[in-house]
Formats: C-alpha cells, sequence, structure tokens
C-alpha cells in the first residue's frame, strides 16, 4: 500500500486529495510556490515544501516534483486535474525513478492526449466517432476540400489540445481559411505543436461524459454520466448527475460505450469518455482525459464511491472496491464552479483578498475550496476558488436545494458566478431539465441581472464607508 504521497498541484483538488490520504492513513505531502504560500492545501498537508518563486514554471517542473518526491520519502505522486496531469514525460520520469504515478501510464496519457490517435482507437473498438478527416491537416486547402464534402459547420481543434483550448468552429469557407492559422497558433502556443485536425459539428449538442475505473488486474467498470452541457467558451460552469435527459437504455448504453472504449487502450486508474449526443439521440465519442475531472464529486454524491481513494488503491496494485452492479445510483447532484469573476463584465477575473468568507451548509451540501476569510486569490492561475455540490432526491428538489444553498454561501471582496448561477436555476429550460451547449449563448439576458446585494452585505459596505470615512 501507497504510504506517503507528493500532490503536484494546488488549489481545492489539492485540498480534496490531503483529505482522501488523512482516512486512508497516508502522509500528505503538499508543494507551493511563493504566491501559493499561504494556500489552504499548505496548511492541510502534513508536510510541505518550497518550489520556488516562479507561480506558473514552479507547478510545470517535471524533474523537480520528481526529485522532491524522492527527497521527501514520497512512495507515489498525484497530479490533481492541470498542470502535469496529462503529461506522459511526467509518468514516464515517475516509473524511471521509482515513483507510483497516480494515474494511467505515459504511454495511454501519450495515446489519448492526441486526439487523431484517439479517434482511430475507437474507431477500430466499434465506438462511434464524429465524422471528420482521418488524420492530421496538412494545409487550409485540404481543410477546405474536406469541409466541402462533410459539410458545414465543422469544427477545427488541435489534435494534443484540451481544456477547450484550441477549438474554432468554422460555418463557411471564409471563416475555415482565416481560423486556419488561429488554431495552429493557439495549438503552437498552448500545447507546442501544430497539428490539427477536423470534425463535424454537432450543432448544440448535449455533452455527456462517463466516469470509468480500471485497475490491474483488468475489471473496468462505469459509474454512470454526467452532464457537462452547461458551458462557456467550451469551459464548463454547470455539471450534472446523472443526465436528466438520457433514459435507462441510453444510460446503460453509453456507459457500456466507455468501459469499452478504456479496454480498447488498456486503460487503468480513473479517467472519463467524452461524448457529443445530438438532436436524433445519437453518441459521439468527443475525448478520453486521462485524470480525475474538476466535476467527479457529481459522481461521488450519486454513487458513494470515493473516486480519489479509488485511484490510490488502483495505484498500489489493489483490486477495485466494488464490481459493476454494485455500483448503484441514488438521486441527482449538480456542481457549481464558483468562479472569481464578473458575469458582469463579459466574465472578467475578479482577483483579490476574501475579505469574509462562509461556506453553506445542510443536508445534502458539499463544498470542495481552497479559500478562507483573508486569504488572497493570486492572479497567477485559474479563477475557480471554490466548487459547491448540491445532491437531492429528485430532480425537481435538487433545484430547491441548490438555490438555497447557493444563497447560502458567501464569498466577500472579489465578484464571484454565485448571482450567474443563481439565473441558471431560474430559467424554464433548466428547470425542464432539457438543455444543450448552446444554453449560454442563448441566454445574453442572464448576465444582465440586477443584484439584489442581502442585508448583511450591505451593513457590511455602510460600515467600511463610515470606517473610511471617519478615518478608523
Amino acid at each position: 500500500m501507497i504510504r506517503k504521497i507528493l500532490i503536484a498541484n494546488r488549489g481545492e483538488i489539492a485540498v480534496r486529495i490531503i483529505r482522501a490520504c488523512a482516512e486512508m492513513g497516508i502522509t500528505s505531502v503538499a508543494v507551493y510556490t511563493d504566491a501559493d504560500r499561504h494556500s489552504l492545501h499548505v496548511k492541510k498537508a502534513d508536510e510541505a515544501y518550497s518550489i520556488g518563486p516562479d507561480s506558473q514554471a514552479g507547478y510545470l517542473n517535471v524533474h523537480r516534483m520528481v526529485n522532491l518526491a524522492r527527497a521527501a520519502g514520497c512512495d507515489a505522486i498525484h497530479p490533481g486535474y492541470g498542470f502535469l496531469s496529462e503529461n506522459p514525460q511526467f509518468a514516464k520520469v515517475c516509473a524511471a525513478r521509482g515513483i507510483r504515478f497516480i494515474g494511467p501510464s505515459a504511454e495511454v496519457i501519450r495515446a489519448m492526449g492526441d486526439k487523431v490517435e484517439a479517434r482511430r482507437t475507437m474507431i477500430g473498438a466499434g465506438v462511434p466517432v464524429v465524422p471528420g478527416s482521418e488524420g492530421n491537416l496538412a494545409s487550409a486547402d485540404e481543410a477546405a476540400e474536406l469541409a466541402g464534402r462533410i459539410g458545414y459547420p465543422v469544427m477545427l481543434k488541435a489534435t494534443t489540445g484540451g481544456g477547450g483550448r484550441g477549438i474554432r468552429r468554422c460555418d463557411d469557407p471564409e471563416s475555415l481559411r482565416g481560423n486556419y492559422e488561429r488554431v495552429r497558433s493557439e495549438a503552437t502556443k498552448a500545447f507546442g505543436s501544430t497539428e490539427i485536425f477536423m470534425e463535424k459539428a454537432v450543432v448544440d449538442p448535449r455533452h455527456i461524459e462517463v466516469q470509468v475505473l480500471a485497475d490491474g488486474q483488468g475489471n473496468v467498470i462505469h459509474l454512470f454520466e454526467r452532464d457537462c452541457s452547461i458551458q462557456r467558451r467550451h469551459q464548463k460552469l454547470v455539471e450534472v448527475a446523472p443526465s436528466p435527459q438520457l433514459n435507462d437504455a441510453q444510460r446503460e448504453y453509453v456507459g457500456e460505450l466507455a468501459v469499452r472504449a478504456a479496454r480498447a487502450v488498456g486503460y487503468q486508474n480513473a479517467g472519463t469518455v467524452e461524448f457529443l449526443m445530438d438532436h436524433e439521440d445519437n453518441f459521439y465519442f468527443m475525448e478520453m482525459n486521462t485524470r480525475l475531472q474538476v466535476e467527479h464529486p457529481v459522481t461521488e454524491m450519486i454513487t458513494g464511491v470515493d473516486i480519489v481513494q479509488e485511484q490510490i488503491r488502483i495505484a498500489s496494485d489493489l483490486p477495485l472496491t466494488y464490481t459493476q452492479d454494485q455500483v448503484q445510483r441514488r438521486g441527482f447532484a449538480i456542481e457549481f464552479r464558483i468562479n472569481a469573476e464578473d458575469p458582469k463584465n463579459d466574465f472578467l477575473p475578479s482577483f483579490g483578498r476574501i475579505t469574509r468568507y462562509f461556506a453553506p451548509g445542510g443536508p445534502g451540501v458539499r463544498t470542495d475550496g481552497a479559500i478562507y476569510t483573508g486569504y488572497h486569490i493570486p492572479p497567477h492561475y485559474d479563477s475557480m476558488c471554490a466548487k459547491l455540490i448540491v445532491w437531492a432526491l429528485d430532480w425537481e428538489g435538487l433545484i430547491r436545494r441548490a438555490r438555497r444553498a447557493l444563497r447560502d454561501i458567501g464569498v466577500y471582496g472579489v465578484k464571484t458566478t454565485i448571482p450567474y448561477h443563481l439565473e441558471i436555476l431560474g430559467t424554464g429550460e433548466f428547470q425542464s431539465g432539457r438543455f444543450n451547449t448552446g444554453f449560454v449563448q442563448n441566454h445574453p439576458e442572464l448576465t444582465g441581472y440586477s443584484v439584489r446585494r442581502p442585508v448583511r452585505e450591505l451593513a457590511a459596505v455602510i460600515a467600511a464607508a463610515i470606517a473610511a470615512h471617519k478615518g478608523l
């Protein structure tokens, strides 16, 4: 069994992994840059070590992380999500230095990180994919010729992309030629590769993803699906499990597709197989995320499975705790990404000091965060400061409880997306459980709301103004 884990990440996911380690009796080791010296994950871990002043490069230095793990006596590294989590070189170096990488092998990460290779693998496994190019595009002329055959709109995508970057929709030949070099440039800057490919655009699809777990003994199971259709610029805002848009037959079918996909690549550990569902209810493989997902808590809430602990068990060469028939779902769960952004100002980041913070409570409410009163949100990283997860037995009860929890949470000193999430819950479209990836674009009025400030916030603002006036 793994005894000591270095967490090669920061923020709320680092805190989440630290909590799993504490329950399993495993020593947790945090790392931090100068900007994160006072972060919650540093305070919560059993040990914490500085990785230097560079806010970005510190968390991206493969050899520094592995050397530190060796020096601290760790026998494993958990990469969380983002940063090094889908870097095959990181997994390879860990293996070479005798450190267990809590994730799939470097070969699997590399294969699934290459979207063209992933498409070919899925086709071979009988998993449906969106029509598109057989390989990487050689030129804008080739792209235009293919688009003419499969029909517009089409999507140009970075072959090694992810996280919603390096993607452009093209509705006609003019936009295709204009976007071709843009996507190549974005791919180079974000992923260090100019390779791009094309897929037929599935217009306003539902984004359905399936959580899978696979151990070293050949056991592969799914933990049902999540609906991630509420997103802005390909970035998820709200996630739901299970999808209110699927019936039991569709749920069983897409779960089987995900397991087939995982087996096809010899997958091991936790992963997510992502699909697009069109208006005719056809499922198409989109990509496989070879890591823990931001939205994994909603799956934990409906199944009772601790996905992080299962990851650690798998990396320890232990079998899965559950068989497929032992995994049961109960009720619905929803996750809101509480970002430090201003929805009324085109979601501009709102970094700064949190003057007051308190988390919501009550039945079925969970908060995964890394903020506290007095914490200063640095401008160097992602704007997400917390995740609010809510569970209820039925869809209607979930919306009522989610609305209550969003009104309970208090984050002051920075602007957040909390009011925007309340607006989403108030739409008839969301309440009916019938929504797609065009939701945010089709509801521009939601960013024009009038914020009704709670009495306690108004009182704090008035008190601060009086104190400033008197020079206190």
